[in-house]
């Protein structure tokens, strides 16, 4: 019988850093194979699994951040939720969303 595998928040540091690490590995396989989706899927999995190793205090409601991943996109954080900010993109968004902290950067 297979084990069940842990949450993202239940891995310690170094979990996450091998679950990243291999994660990373198949989505270079997958981008090499030309399985786009599988990529996409993989590389999204690994943003996750990055965000449980920042600490979300790091982040502050009411601050813009850059979006990694997305030239010239920023994001206000309205408040957080876990490793999850709740906002809204600054060119077009008009909609509240959650982004994983990992893909946000703090602007100098």
């Amino acid at each position: 019988m297979q084990s069940q595998e842990k949450r993202y928040s239940e891995l310690s540091k170094y979990e996450l850093q091998q679950e990243i690490a291999k994660l990373h590995e198949k989505a270079r396989k997958a981008e090499q194979m030309g399985m786009v989706n599988e990529f996409a899927v993989l590389e999204r999995k690994a943003v996750m699994a990055k965000a449980y190793l920042l600490d979300p205090n790091d982040f502050i409601p009411g601050e813009i951040y850059r979006i990694e991943g997305d030239p010239g996109a920023y994001f206000k954080i309205n408040y957080l939720n876990g490793v999850f900010a709740w906002g809204h993109r600054l060119r077009n968004g008009q909609e509240e969303e959650a982004l994983p902290i990992s893909m946000l950067v703090k602007l100098q």
